[in-house]
């Protein structure tokens, strides 16, 4: 029995595969890799902790708290970068630079925060790189963990500095998402080693 084509059912409209783009790929490339390279420091950190015969051992040696309020800095400028990537999206340059800006100083804020904890664990706790196995996993761990956060710090200031001169546009928002991929990785990457490194340490000091 036939119908007149009227009545036949109209399939919906097929929507166009979304993908990657060549620079996205690369990005999510390059964290792969990184994910391997910090959960290889990660296994390392675990496997050598309990194993030094002298001290300071993690729950002599670790501010909790300072480290919870380093963490509040990097979770809260993931919110302050994802808040800047959606308003250039719209095309809202002066929110977008104003919470760029922010996310700035949070990872700033962090790195000062890291730099004084290391200062007193050097002078006060007497824990450098060589003093155990403790202090050569940690150090390393926790490094690498800075370096790339000086590194995101970098780029974005870079970008910050373009956006003042008016060259960063929501036409450039492939480059500032790809930034903010980075920043976002790194900030995961640190909670993993709060939990991993301050939180582990049992009657760690507060």
């Amino acid at each position: 029995m036939s119908y007149p084509a009227a009545e036949l059912p109209i399939p919906p409209e097929i929507a166009p595969e979304r993908t990657l783009n060549a620079a996205q790929w690369g990005m999510a490339s390059f964290l792969v890799s990184e994910v391997a390279f910090f959960s290889t420091l990660i296994v390392a950190y675990v496997t050598f902790l309990g194993r030094d015969v002298v001290g300071p051992l993690p729950a002599e040696a670790l501010s909790l708290k300072l480290a919870f309020g380093t963490t509040l800095c990097l979770v809260a400028s993931s919110i302050f970068i994802h808040f800047a990537e959606g308003a250039l999206r719209r095309g809202n340059n002066a929110s977008f630079k104003l919470l760029w800006a922010a996310t700035i100083a949070l990872g700033v804020a962090f790195l000062v925060g890291t730099a004084y904890e290391w200062h007193d664990l050097i002078t006060e706790k007497h824990l450098t790189i060589s003093r155990n196995l403790f202090g050569t996993t940690y150090y390393t761990l926790v490094g690498f963990h800075g370096l790339h956060v000086t590194v995101g710090v970098i780029a974005m200031s870079i970008i910050l500095l373009l956006a003042a001169r008016g060259a960063i546009t929501k036409e450039h928002e492939t480059g500032v998402q790809l930034v903010s991929w980075y920043w976002h990785f790194v900030d995961v990457v640190w909670i993993v080693v709060f939990l991993v490194v301050y939180v582990g340490a049992k009657g760690g000091s507060v």
